[in-house]
């Protein structure tokens, strides 16, 4: 199954909502032996910041794992982060994960600037992509174009709530959901494809 998952670097949601699809769909793929390939794509939704959505945030987050730091979050545009990300899916297998995590983790738990070339870069080394690249990326225009592409893909599809799982260009998962309940969504749409496979034999 070929999953796109839009989201963000800087929205909690998106952080706690796509380790729940990761692990779940690590548990689809033992449970059916159906391998499950994994894209991030970049969007932005309003994150409401009151008392009480981080009280909700945090507290699904302690659920999955997670322990947020609100206190040192540092507000930044994640454009060049996406630039990068971008470039990390073309690298390989499981460099864009491992960079998206790195990432959610230096801007939620560390307090780090995530819009800046240097602790971008230095991610990027982190999960095993070139340093010198990365910081020539960083100082071009790369990938620009592709981040906006993105961004105007989840405009067309009117996204209010991420993370937004989009599966084999057919299914489309909206928002955080329990680990659970995108195992149960996969089985259902795995046993949907079957049938039709088995209905056009």
């Amino acid at each position: 199954m070929k999953v796109i998952v839009f989201a963000d670097v800087t929205d909690p949601w998106a952080y706690i909502g796509a380790t729940r699809f990761e692990r779940a769909a690590a548990m689809f793929s033992i449970l059916t032996g159906e391998p499950v390939e994994m894209t991030f794509r970049a969007f932005q939704v309003p994150v409401d910041d009151s008392d009480d959505a981080r009280a909700r945030v945090v507290a699904a987050a302690k659920i999955t794992g997670i322990d947020l730091d609100f206190d040192d979050v540092l507000a930044a545009d994640s454009f060049d982060a996406w630039r990068l990300l971008t470039w990390a899916d073309e690298a390989g297998p499981g460099f864009q994960r491992d960079l998206a995590h790195q990432l959610w983790r230096a801007h939620f738990l560390e307090g780090a600037d995530i819009a800046d070339p240097f602790t971008l870069a230095t991610r990027a080394a982190l999960v095993g992509l070139e340093l010198e690249t990365a910081e020539a990326l960083l100082a071009s225009t790369e990938y620009a174009d592709e981040v906006r592409t993105q961004n105007e893909t989840g405009q067309s599809l009117a996204i209010d709530a991420l993370p937004y799982v989009v599966v084999d260009q057919r299914w489309t998962l909206e928002g955080m959901q329990s680990q659970n309940d995108y195992v149960q969504a996969l089985s259902q749409m795995y046993s949907e494809q079957q049938g039709d496979s088995s209905s056009d034999a």
